[in-house]
């Protein structure tokens, strides 16, 4: 009898171990459920407080007011692309083929855990190719998964997991903005084109040491996914939390109303325009270099215009998606402007002696760097940025100039520069909700239902992501900036 005695304490003992996350999950959902704010209530919130924080540090309440002002319209173009990208990554995500590849992927799975971790490896490998594509791809997944009942899988767990792509591994593959940037002389501004050149994808996110962080980044998440899931016993299915798995069908009427329909529902229509962009993007690819192609974020989008027209086949199919996707955007549109104000009073709200709030935290974080520690400190400048503005590309565009300017002067690998601004500013999108909205459209959750669990990936993530930036910088080189 002795040894049975003591062997089940042991086990106790093992199974509570294998639950710290599980628990440390819940108790952080449950906390978030009763007062993490909506996503427009987080942008207010930050802008308040940058806003705040520019007036401490001298700038006048009429500056930050006027900062604040032209800053709100600054970036539209940029809010534009960002609109595109969702819809036609939604557009293609709901085509038939891809319905019938997510309705088949959603058989492969045995448990509800099993589950979570599948839906966070997809979103993780799509946002390497698209941000967009990942979240509304991995959505759906999460969503037709619910039709399962007997997986017993937690759906606020699985909406989490289809969020990992863009908190985790988006920045480091193709779909990265600041890395399309630096690769792209037409879309830098003249100032920083003048301090970094242009910066090819080989050194950014084509380097050995960016796929080994991202590497380490999904297999350390989807172990974080898996422990973090709640068992079957304690899961609240999509049912629990009163969501109807499922999407609505878009099957197209047989019959036609009127002759001018005719068009809507033939391929004609299609055909021409596929045949129109594809000779475009073969004409792009016989004139420039590939790498140069694919970074041009308008090319991306008519890449995507192009497979998503061919695949809905029949035009009025093809807009009726569209219509669908557009609601998926209304946080975007309306809280990327915020979000582009809270930059200008970050960088422009100066105070009397003509620095900024971002100047003061820029200059703190290079005097404190060397050369060796530089991407340390810069991953934490730019996690801790991400933090209030939470898009990677338009935050580039203005911090890119002192950033790089720093990297010169202390003789760092200007794309390894790039890479620790990219992989510690993707983590704060795991507790900022500005990028969820198009998920949530998707799954119907809500912010506070998944950031219990997204930050349980932040708080093992961040220190990970950080120590690996110092390490692998110390393998690069600095070579002198490519200028035009």
């Amino acid at each position: 009898m002795m040894p049975a005695i003591s062997l089940a304490p042991a086990h106790a003992k093992s199974v509570d171990k294998g639950r710290t996350l599980e628990t440390a999950a819940l108790a952080t959902t449950a906390w978030t459920e009763r007062w993490f704010p909506d996503t427009f209530s987080f942008a207010v919130l930050a802008v308040a407080l940058v806003s705040a924080a520019a007036m401490v540090a001298g700038a006048s309440p009429r500056a930050v007011a006027i900062a604040f002002g032209d800053g709100l319209w600054s970036l539209m173009p940029f809010t534009m692309q960002m609109v595109f990208v969702v819809i036609l990554g939604h557009v293609v995500a709901r085509a038939p083929p891809t319905a019938r590849l997510i309705s088949a992927m959603a058989r492969v799975p045995r448990t509800g855990r099993g589950a979570i971790v599948y839906v966070a490896v997809v979103s993780m490998i799509a946002s390497l190719l698209s941000w967009a594509l990942s979240l509304i791809f991995s959505g759906l997944l999460a969503r037709e998964l619910a039709l399962r009942r007997e997986l017993r899988m937690d759906y606020r767990a699985a909406g989490a997991a289809a969020y990992l792509g863009l908190g985790v591994t988006w920045c480091m593959g193709i779909s990265s903005s600041a890395a399309q940037l630096q690769a792209n002389s037409q879309s830098l501004p003249r100032e920083l084109l003048a301090i970094s050149g242009v910066i090819p994808f080989t050194e950014t996110i084509f380097l050995w040491q960016s796929g080994l962080i991202t590497l380490a980044a999904l297999v350390v998440a989807a172990v974080i996914a898996y422990h973090s899931a709640p068992a079957p016993v304690r899961a609240q299915t999509a049912e629990h939390l009163g969501i109807e798995p499922g999407l609505p069908s878009m099957d197209l009427p047989t019959t036609r109303q009127r002759p001018g329909e005719w068009l809507e529902y033939s391929p004609i229509l299609s055909i021409v325009l596929v045949a129109l962009a594809f000779g475009f993007l073969l004409n792009e690819f016989a004139t420039k270099t590939t790498v140069l192609v694919i970074s041009n974020l308008n090319n991306y989008n008519l890449a995507f215009l192009f497979l998503g027209l061919l695949l809905h086949w029949r035009p009025r199919r093809f807009l009726d998606c569209v219509r669908e996707a557009v609601g998926a955007t209304a946080g975007i549109l309306i809280q990327f402007p915020i979000y582009a104000a809270l930059a200008a009073v970050l960088i422009n709200a100066r105070n009397p002696s003509g620095h900024s709030l971002g100047d003061d935290l820029a200059m703190f974080f290079v005097r404190a760097a060397s050369a060796d520690l530089f991407p340390l400190l810069m991953g934490l400048y730019s996690g801790f940025l991400g933090l209030f503005v939470p898009s990677g590309g338009g935050r580039w565009i203005i911090e890119a100039p002192f950033v790089m300017q720093a990297a010169n002067d202390l003789k760092v690998h200007l794309g390894w520069a790039v890479q620790a601004y990219n992989a510690a500013g993707a983590l704060p999108n795991l507790i900022n909700p500005f990028w969820m909205a198009p998920l949530l459209g998707i799954t119907g959750l809500k912010a506070r239902d998944l950031v219990g669990f997204t930050l349980m990936q932040l708080v093992i993530l961040a220190p990970l992501i950080l120590v690996l930036l110092w390490l692998l910088g110390r393998t690069l080189s600095y070579h002198a900036p490519m200028l035009p």
